[in-house]
């Protein structure tokens, strides 16, 4: 047993009783003969169920609310909400299609979720496997009050921004989260960040940010994560923390001791961290954020003008993007186009040769042909500091990512491989292989640290009275599979999953049980 503290692990037994941990004893002190069942574990380990504190579960939930590609790495609890939440839909908000694998009624569904609680509701009443919860989009939250406009916020709109956050919190948001390289929270300035983040701090909330840059300007975007969080009286999250292309690689050290710096002197901030060297996200994250103005993007692509200004600003000295990379690095995979397919998984560079064009004319003819993001792995990171972030006491483990079944996820295209194998990963190649972490420490990153982070004290633990989620995992072969060419693989090596003391994974297979329950921060209040 290892118990998501940190502590040396254990031989011993467990109890369950309905949705809780009722007992916790030396190995062989629980008599089989009080069991309704009994399972033998010997050789497996014991943990409490991972917490994903950066799960992109929302729309594949819409569709099956088992979530496979999670639950079968051990994940039994999704936090969502990274800069985006279909809820509350109102406000200036223009409703956008979903992704092409949910089900048309869920487009009808939303609009009519006008709080933050509405989508909550609808989750469980769906039935999902895991436990969910989630911050309130910061991305949201701004097209709501200004909608797709960059500046200021106006003294009415920045009402409105507070009004709604306040009824988030009070619907269980655990705060408010904003990814601010991309628009509309890129239209968001420190002090209206600041601003919502007091009224998260009411309710004691957390802020949780994708940082403005993760490259040429990290060192700056991580002070000012820093600067809300003192300026609002807050914790702050830093999500997936990273520094992107080669030359940005020794920013990381000087990061982290900024961030051990501030948690030295009373700031309390800590970070999660995907297992991989490739970020992913859209193909359109390489232009600059005003071209969204509007929300007319695609069609502005058409004006040779905007290409002119765009072309200027990526090629010039001081470039005003930060997913600027080479064409070699960047590898779309998100096409949903039939003509399009024969570039899935193909470098930028390659594809802009077998279309006789230079790179940046092809992402200006592949959105324009789409007329999507087009999701994207971006291979700019470095395996020297992901072993130098992980080494970290204060960072967690996270995945960046939804749960997908490959029976029907294959259909809609490629995906970043942390879907399917970041947690295995981390205890497979990193723990078992080589002995970065510690079997324990690596199990408090996915557990406790996460829970304590979310205030969500009753799980993540194997203790008596918590909820019984839990992981019975084989150490000696559990493994991930997925790869950027085939990432629709399950790992395997995860045995046996609870979820509020239902088994949803028996024998390494899905059992159809869907007893997740919805999780919420400190400012919830139930409403008659």
């Amino acid at each position: 047993m290892v118990d998501g503290s940190g502590n040396p692990w254990f031989y011993g037994d467990v109890a369950i009783q309905q949705d809780r941990i009722a007992a916790i004893r030396p190995a062989g002190e629980l008599p089989a003969s009080s069991a309704k069942r009994t399972i033998e574990a010997t050789g497996l380990v014991l943990a409490p169920g991972f917490i994903d504190i950066l799960s992109h579960s929302i729309t594949p939930l819409m569709r099956d609310g088992r979530c496979l590609s999670k639950i079968t790495q051990g994940v039994t609890t999704e936090i969502m909400g990274e800069a985006w939440t279909p809820a509350p839909c109102g406000g200036e908000i223009a409703h956008r299609p979903l992704a092409p694998y949910v089900p048309a009624e869920w487009n009808q569904k939303i609009q009519g979720w006008r709080s933050f609680g509405d989508w909550l509701d609808a989750l469980r009443q769906q039935g999902v496997s895991p436990n969910t919860g989630a911050f309130l989009g910061g991305g949201t939250l701004r097209e709501y009050a200004c909608g797709m406009r960059m500046g200021k916020a106006n003294a009415d709109e920045l009402q409105t921004l507070r009004q709604v956050m306040r009824e988030a919190m009070r619907d269980g948001a655990f705060g408010v989260s904003y990814a601010l390289i991309y628009p509309p929270d890129d239209y968001a300035d420190t002090d209206e960040i600041v601003e919502v983040c007091k009224v998260v701090a009411e309710y004691g909330g957390i802020y949780i940010t994708h940082l403005r840059s993760e490259s040429d300007r990290l060192l700056e975007a991580l002070d000012e994560a820093l600067e809300i969080g003192q300026r609002a009286r807050l914790p702050v999250q830093i999500y997936h923390l990273k520094a992107s292309r080669p030359e940005n690689w020794p920013k990381m050290a000087q990061a982290i001791e900024r961030i051990n710096q501030a948690r030295a002197a009373g700031q309390d901030v800590t970070a999660d961290v995907y297992p991989y060297t490739a970020s992913g996200t859209g193909l359109n994250a390489m232009l600059p954020n005003w071209v969204f103005e509007g929300g007319n993007v695609y069609e502005q692509l058409r004006n040779p003008a905007i290409r002119a200004r765009i072309r200027k600003e990526l090629l010039g000295p001081n470039p005003m993007v930060d997913t600027r990379s080479r064409a070699e690095q960047v590898m779309p995979v998100g096409f949903q186009k039939p003509d399009n397919q024969v570039y899935v998984g193909k470098r930028l560079s390659e594809i802009a040769q077998m279309r006789g064009q230079d790179w940046l004319e092809c992402v200006f003819d592949l959105l324009v042909s789409e007329q999507q993001r087009i999701g994207t792995i971006y291979f700019t990171m470095s395996e020297d500091n992901l072993r130098l972030q992980y080494a970290q006491p204060w960072t967690m483990v996270s995945t960046d990512a939804g749960g997908f079944d490959p029976t029907w996820a294959r259909a809609f295209g490629p995906v970043h491989p942390r879907a399917y194998g970041s947690y295995p990963r981390v205890l497979g190649r990193y723990v078992r292989q080589e002995g970065w972490l510690t079997l324990e420490e690596a199990i408090r990153k996915m557990t406790s640290l996460p829970a304590n982070r979310l205030g969500l004290l009753d799980r993540g633990r194997i203790q008596i009275g918590a909820w019984a989620d839990l992981v019975l995992f084989d150490p000696q072969t559990i493994a991930d599979h997925a790869t950027f060419e085939e990432p629709h693989l399950l790992s395997t090596g995860v045995v046996q999953v609870w979820v509020n003391g239902q088994q949803v994974i028996q024998n390494g297979h899905h059992t159809g049980a869907t007893p997740g329950q919805i999780v919420r921060g400190p400012g919830y209040r139930t409403k008659p």
